[in-house]
């Protein structure tokens, strides 16, 4: 059972199957050494069958489907100020998730939904997040709420990310009873549920749904956020559910897997192709683009474009969101010349009527180090009122090409045409002076962003105590890394702890670094292989044996290569010495 599957890992390579050759005897995805522990050993099955199982890119890209964040972990849930990293800038202007788009009516996916609705901007004049009170005086005008109006409200609220809004239309509407419910509807509140007030609250919402409405859109968007927050164990858990339910295997949930395994452990990667071949689905663009990134991540160019021709040569249409990933990649692995052809083409014969590529020309560009391209690109921005995602995509390409100055105009004019600074564009513009040691100005920002009364997400957070500790302020980043682990709103990113951890034990400071150590585990951060390295670099520096740190490690699934087991070996108390030999 599964013989191909079985061939792929001996092999070392993931390989899509022979019974479907035309869809996938070339789409290949590599094995990476596994450093880092699965949170569970349970892999997907059919209903009576199991199978049997065994600092990263510049960018991680963003797809229509779901946009899956890096392991930054929850998401805030406040008014979602537009925090956006530097990975996530490859989102369309419009982009939201596939997964959103479908708990929507098709009056929310018509092309007049572009254009915001007078509910929408009804309920963004109210201050604060008072949304019921607005809703209430639509109502109490004799404004009509119908599915259209409402679909291109919420469209218009998740485009903007602005969930906490949207879940309080979802909640007004169902307490409101102003039409009949749908599966779609209660799925749409799960998602909001999940987003703004954490996952737990999302399962308890689904003991509540009307199990006539308890359906495959509701079990698939479950599916969906455990999955966009690398929780392995409860994704597994509901993809066999939805088996076991009779819902029929779709591409979307076999989709999710994949894109849940190619962050956490590619070796599953060979088991949802298995799955998928043997239940006759065809590889969507989306998985085309999962399998594109995960090549291109482990540096196998060769493969990616392997996997480019049997897209083309399957009538695959190769849209400008895979083509920003191939170009990335190309990028990444120093293949300037590929990597600026893909961006040719992407820019097509008319720049100005190719807006939709700006950002990510931008962005690319600017890791290319090509200034020129950079300025010429941000110029024709400039002409044309630039977006909030031009304007930050642009500060950060400006960072890569060191001119400063021409960020902070960036920043200075974004000011000027009235958009609402966030903290996404405080926080890029803070990365910019700490990847430039601008101590003093990155510290002024970080006043004026407070005096602003902008709120302060994870991104900035990130920054501040990096800042810190280029500033050899070690005491300082982990007194705002304290700060940030208490706040409800945010979680702090890994590197966040990362930055700190790091340089405890760089100092040799076990006390310290343990105590980090121990606050990302507390934060919800798995104890994986990067966290145990610099754990066990601080034990060495301090000369200090590393007591239980072999049982520590096999108690968290985390297996040591070479490297690993030399500094493991280095840190082991019973090693044995010259001295130790004639004491012996």
């Amino acid at each position: 059972m599964f013989a191909l599957s079985k061939v792929v890992r001996r092999s070392q390579s993931l390989r899509l199957g022979a019974c479907n050759a035309v869809y996938y005897s070339k789409l290949e995805v590599p094995l990476r050494e596994r450093n880092g522990s699965v949170e569970s050993n349970a892999l997907i099955h059919d209903k009576h069958e199991a199978f049997s199982s065994s600092y990263e890119l510049p960018w991680s890209y963003s797809t229509g489907r779901r946009s899956l964040s890096s392991d930054a972990g929850a998401r805030s849930s406040g008014e979602e100020d537009g925090l956006q990293s530097e990975e996530e800038l490859s989102c369309d202007e419009a982009d939201i998730d596939g997964a959103e788009l479908e708990l929507l009516s098709e009056a929310g996916k018509s092309p007049g939904s572009k254009r915001s609705s007078e509910l929408f901007k009804a309920i963004v004049s109210v201050s604060g997040l008072s949304v019921a009170s607005a809703l209430d005086k639509w109502v109490e005008e004799g404004k009509e709420i119908n599915r259209t109006e409402i679909a291109n409200a919420m469209l218009q609220l998740r485009r903007r990310r602005m969930y906490g809004r949207a879940l309080q239309l979802a909640e007004w509407l169902e307490e409101h009873k102003q039409y009949e419910l749908e599966e779609r509807d209660y799925a749409s509140r799960l998602d909001l549920i999940a987003k703004v007030r954490g996952l737990y609250k999302g399962e308890l919402y689904v003991e509540r749904i009307p199990e006539s409405f308890r359906g495959e859109l509701v079990y698939r968007t479950l599916l969906a956020n455990y999955a966009s927050t690398s929780n392995v164990r409860k994704a597994e858990a509901v993809f066999n559910k939805m088996k076991d339910l009779g819902f029929p295997r779709t591409s979307y949930a076999c989709d999710q897997m994949l894109m849940l395994y190619k962050r956490v452990d590619k070796k599953k990667i060979a088991d949802v192709l298995s799955m998928m071949e043997k239940e006759n689905l065809k590889p969507t663009l989306y998985t085309y683009k999962i399998l594109i990134d995960a090549k291109g991540a482990t540096n196998d160019i060769s493969g990616m474009e392997e996997i480019l021709e049997t897209m083309k040569s399957e009538g695959v249409e190769v849209d400008l969101r895979a083509k920003s990933i191939v170009a990335r990649h190309y990028a990444s692995a120093g293949l300037k010349e590929k990597a600026e052809k893909v961006l040719k083409e992407m820019e097509g014969e008319s720049l100005v009527a190719n807006r939709y590529v700006w950002k990510d020309l931008l962005s690319i560009y600017g890791f290319l180090q090509r200034a020129d391209e950079v300025s010429r690109i941000w110029k024709i921005c400039e002409a044309n009122n630039p977006f909030y995602k031009e304007s930050l995509a642009a500060i950060l390409a400006f960072g890569k090409i060191n001119k400063v100055k021409e960020a902070e105009a960036v920043f200075k004019k974004s000011v000027k045409m009235g958009h609402r600074v966030s903290s996404g564009m405080y926080s890029v513009l803070l990365r910019i002076y700490v990847d430039h040691k601008m101590v003093s100005e990155g510290k002024d920002l970080v006043k004026r962003m407070v005096d602003s009364g902008c709120n302060i997400g994870a991104l900035t957070w990130d920054a501040l105590i990096r800042l810190y500790v280029e500033a050899g302020e070690v005491e300082k980043a982990d007194a705002s890394l304290s700060k940030a682990t208490q706040l409800k709103q945010i979680k702090p990113l890994m590197s966040s702890f990362m930055y700190v951890m790091d340089e405890y034990a760089r100092k040799g400071d076990v006390h310290n670094t343990e105590k980090i150590f121990q606050w990302m585990r507390q934060s919800g951060y798995h104890s994986r292989f990067r966290q145990f390295q610099s754990l066990i670099q601080a034990y060495v520096n301090a000369k200090a044996p590393a007591y239980g740190m072999k049982d520590r490690m096999k108690a968290d699934n985390v297996f040591p290569n070479r490297g690993l087991a030399i500094l493991l070996a280095n840190a082991d108390p019973f090693k044995k010495t010259p001295l130790s030999d004639l004491l012996d």
